[in-house]
């Protein structure tokens, strides 16, 4: 990849505990910061209204985990090519794991990948954060083309789920012929009310406007994305980063096709409904395009700039070229690959066989178990079927969840989380700037920095401290 991303994964938590997730999502929280555990280390300060002290902390492999709105959610570290961004993502999953084993409470605590509450109707999210040039040419027609590609991209993101939600019902979108309210593509389309906004709650956009790069704001935005599903397939989740990545080199050069959809909440809520298709959606000059070939005009002026750039560029440009022609004549030879058509083809054949309706709990709750992060559980993780530059061993996961990439910034906060740890003061972590008692704050404005030389005098200076006296 040509920049630095970040996912952001909230879990949710299945739970036969009578005391609720809440009890759960604490009991794992607070083992992951044990100071024996060496996973990272836990805030100190107050971070918001939301986050007191103790609520999270960052973590030694570069990422964050924290409880937000009741979930616990992780952050990778920032990540610098596709593999990374898998190896990191599932250490994730393997940290919550070796929690709920050590804990023994593995047989009444579940957590699983998803974003919908089944129950309640309520969401959570996986948010996708991409590093951008500021320099990137922001017209309007790069916005409003970036904005299509963000729209059409989910017949390839999306997770997939059983049901709608009843709110977008009955506000009238989903009334038109041929919508199928019984099985959806994305997870976050029905929760999707706007095409570009600032917040994150209550009026979710499909592209999020909030400029806070966590870096240089002199050279660097951070696009920071919604609306996406929480991945499965390893297939599926490198498809989502390394094409929106690749969107993103074309927007930076001024070379994004010129596809300007009707509306793009719309098309957005209108394909997820249609999982057999057409896939047809309305553009601003009035035609009616296929979907599938207005991302054919993506991948192709992506392969056009940027094949032969690397390794990484030619794997993902190959497997989107081939995924896009699966969609178009046989999306089911997608089955291992792609979340949504993944779990349709066996739910298929699970109604089947048990003559149960799509709306049966028992789908749901196999819905659900589709996500679940314990290998040995997860529907989806059994049939994965992964391209081999990206098959990673539990060796390299495992790894993951105590040691950063060691071409980002991620290196160098990791090895100042472990001179802190060292010293009896108080500090404080955040992603692009560290503060330790006695001694002037650290910036870290460049994501691309991962030399631990560059802050070996500021790591001295720790020894020299004294913590206070109160």
């Amino acid at each position: 990849m040509n920049r630095i991303v970040g996912l952001e994964t909230e879990y949710g938590c299945l739970t036969s505990d009578p005391a609720g997730p809440a009890s759960a999502v604490g009991r794992v929280r607070n083992w992951i910061f044990e100071r024996s555990r060496a996973y990272g280390l836990p805030d100190m300060h107050q971070r918001d209204w939301d986050e007191p002290a103790g609520n999270g902390g960052f973590l030694f492999n570069g990422g964050r985990a924290y409880v937000d709105m009741g979930h616990l959610e992780y952050c990778t570290p920032e990540c610098l090519n596709l593999i990374d961004i898998l190896r990191y993502d599932r250490a994730g999953d393997a940290i919550l794991m070796a929690a709920v084993k050590d804990l023994r409470i593995a047989d009444q605590v579940g957590f699983i990948r998803n974003n919908v509450d089944h129950y309640s109707g309520a969401t959570f999210g996986c948010h996708e954060n991409y590093l951008v040039r500021r320099s990137a040419p922001l017209t309007e027609g790069n916005v409003l083309s970036l904005l299509a590609f963000l729209t059409l991209r989910q017949l390839y993101v999306g997770a997939g789920r059983v049901g709608a939600t009843p709110g977008a019902e009955l506000r009238g979108d989903l009334s038109r012929a041929g919508a199928d309210s019984h099985f959806q593509i994305s997870q976050r389309a029905d929760y999707i009310n706007n095409d570009l906004f600032e917040w994150v709650q209550f009026n979710r956009a499909i592209i999020n406007t909030r400029d806070e790069p966590l870096a240089d704001a002199r050279k660097y935005r951070r696009l920071h994305l919604l609306h996406g599903d929480t991945s499965v397939l390893p297939t599926s989740l490198l498809l989502k980063v390394g094409t929106t990545s690749l969107a993103l080199d074309l927007l930076e050069m001024d070379r994004m096709p010129k596809i300007v959809l009707a509306d793009a909440v719309m098309s957005f809520r209108g394909m997820s409904h249609q999982p057999d298709g057409p896939w047809v959606v309305a553009m601003a000059d009035g035609r009616c395009v296929s979907a599938v070939e207005l991302l054919f005009q993506f991948a192709d002026a992506a392969s056009a700039e940027f094949k032969g750039r690397d390794s990484e560029t030619d794997i993902i440009l190959e497997i989107w070229q081939e995924t896009l022609a699966a969609l178009a004549k046989n999306p089911d030879a997608l089955v291992g690959k792609v979340d949504w058509i993944t779990k349709r083809w066996l739910f298929r054949q699970f109604v089947e066989k048990e003559k149960i309706p799509w709306m049966d709990p028992w789908l749901r709750a196999q819905d659900l178990e589709f996500h679940h992060i314990d290998p040995a559980r997860s529907l989806g993780l059994a049939l994965a079927n992964t391209p081999q530059p990206w098959e990673l061993t539990t060796a390299d996961i495992h790894h993951a969840t105590r040691t950063p990439p060691v071409n980002t910034r991620a290196n160098l906060r990791s090895h100042i989380m472990h001179q802190l740890k060292s010293h009896p003061i108080r500090y404080f972590v955040d992603w692009e700037i560290i503060d330790a008692e006695g001694v002037n704050s650290l910036n870290l404005l460049n994501p691309f920095e991962h030399s631990p030389d560059t802050v070996e005098n500021w790591c001295r200076m720790l020894g020299t401290t004294r913590p206070s006296v109160t």
